[in-house]
């Protein structure tokens, strides 16, 4: 079942990369004055959407923390790695992000590096 938290930590947490992204690009241009900024970003804080984004994390947390009530930390953190796989291949998906030849390798050479160092 830790296996469970740590994969709900890692989903909840690209849906909330994800939608922050996503409410942003809606939003528009980030303004240039500072209190136009401040309105800005509160009135993204206020809207359903980002508030699911904060509920989504408080959920990831409590996932991580009964997950590390039964996994070493050293064992379950690489895992959190995989949120920039996702990131990245939800990106190229939905906001028509680019996915190089270099990304890709990157992307690869994280779940290498999840495999070889969850191992043990």
């Amino acid at each position: 079942m830790s296996y469970v938290y740590v994969m709900i930590t890692i989903l909840l947490t690209v849906y909330g990369q994800m939608i922050v992204k996503w409410r942003v690009m809606q939003a528009g241009q980030f303004p240039d004055t500072a209190a136009a900024k401040i309105s800005f970003l509160l009135s993204l804080l206020f809207t359903p959407w980002i508030l699911s984004v904060f509920v989504a994390t408080f959920v990831a947390g409590l996932c991580w923390m009964a997950a590390m009530t039964k996994l070493g930390l050293s064992h379950a953190y690489p895992f959190v790695s995989l949120t920039f796989v996702l990131v990245a291949v939800l990106s190229a998906f939905f906001f028509n992000e680019s996915l190089s030849f270099l990304r890709i390798l990157g992307l690869v050479l994280i779940v290498a590096g999840v495999i070889v160092g969850s191992q043990g």
